[in-house]
């Protein structure tokens, strides 16, 4: 028999109402691109060549992991000009983004043995993608744009071969395909779709923690959707396996690409239909009901045991605020 579950209030009840179109919550990261993608245009090479070569062109560089920036009067930007990259060319490669405007966006990736010299330099600045995220200076449409550059750089540095015949595969339509140099086999970048979610309970919600958290760091569940899955079964289903909770409607509130390295955060609120916890402790080293009050002690960083959720630029952070009505 399931164990009883608290009655959902009216506020509860909205969560898994029908939800219109929404646009990206303000201040979540990586989730406002404001590019023309311009995909008409990549088997084009001499409309891109003139992009590139266009004085209005931008490149988001990139190093291993860590975005570049250039340092300008207090404060920097993600944005160089093409005279302004380090290094020379044959150091690069580069990948079409989009247009902003008229105007050709691309993204370049420095060779990662560069990494050292670069910190060196004075007039520029390295930096991990979620620093970059957090610090509010930064422009959204900027993150969007270095979400999906630092996505493909990602995939070319790690599908060099091909899948079909083990051969080199090389850079085709501006960076959006690459082909086999042996075979003529096609690839295409792909976006791993993850479900992060919210569980509730009438007046309270379901976060955990794992091992590699900051102390006393709680946040949402998630998981990866696995082929041939929804992503309301894909909730259910990773909620069970985490936690033991069943759960029942899901609703959808809004979606996040991340690029650690190239997924998809899709944020959900599933209600549940059991509320006794069975940890699986491969997964998680703790998860607990938190009422609302706590939730917004939390957020606060007023909770008597120090407790905390992840940053506002993250899609949990919005489920989270959302949940107590910020």
């Amino acid at each position: 028999m399931k164990d009883q579950v608290s009655g959902l209030s009216a506020e509860i009840e909205a969560l898994f109402s029908p939800l219109m179109e929404r646009h990206p919550p303000a201040g979540l990261g990586f989730a406002h691109g404001a590019l023309d993608r311009s995909a008409q245009m990549r088997s084009r090479p001499e409309l891109i060549e003139a992009l590139r070569q266009g004085g209005e062109a931008r490149f988001y560089a990139f190093c291993g992991d860590n975005a570049l920036l250039r340092r300008q009067g207090d404060g920097a930007t993600p944005q160089f000009l093409a005279h302004e990259l380090p290094l020379p060319a044959q150091h690069r490669e580069v990948i079409f983004l989009g247009r902003d405007g008229e105007a050709g966006r691309f993204a370049v990736l420095i060779a990662p043995e560069a990494e050292e010299a670069l910190k060196e330099n004075a007039s520029l600045l390295v930096i991990g993608l979620r620093a970059l995220a957090l610090d509010e200076r930064t422009r959204a449409a900027d993150l969007g744009a270095i979400a999906q550059g630092k996505a493909m750089l990602h995939w070319h540095a790690t599908h060099r071969f091909c899948a079909k015949c083990g051969a080199p595969s090389r850079i085709a339509e501006a960076g959006w395909k690459r082909v086999c140099t042996a075979c003529d086999a096609e690839h295409f970048p792909r976006t791993d779709p993850v479900v992060i979610m919210l569980t509730v309970d009438g007046d309270r919600c379901l976060l955990g923690r794992s091992a590699r958290f900051p102390p006393g760091w709680y946040s949402t569940l998630a998981g990866f959707v696995e082929p041939g899955e929804t992503i309301e079964d894909a909730v259910r289903r990773e909620t069970f396996e985490e936690a033991g909770i069943i759960g029942g409607r899901v609703t959808i509130m809004a979606n996040q690409p991340w690029p650690f390295p190239a997924s998809l955060m899709i944020g959900a609120y599933v209600e549940a239909k059991s509320t006794k916890i069975a940890v699986d402790l491969d997964e998680l080293e703790d998860c607990r009901w938190f009422s609302r009050d706590e939730i917004r002690q939390m957020l606060a960083g007023t909770h008597p045991d120090g407790l905390g959720v992840p940053a506002k630029m993250s899609i949990a952070s919005h489920l989270i605020r959302h949940f107590v009505g910020e």
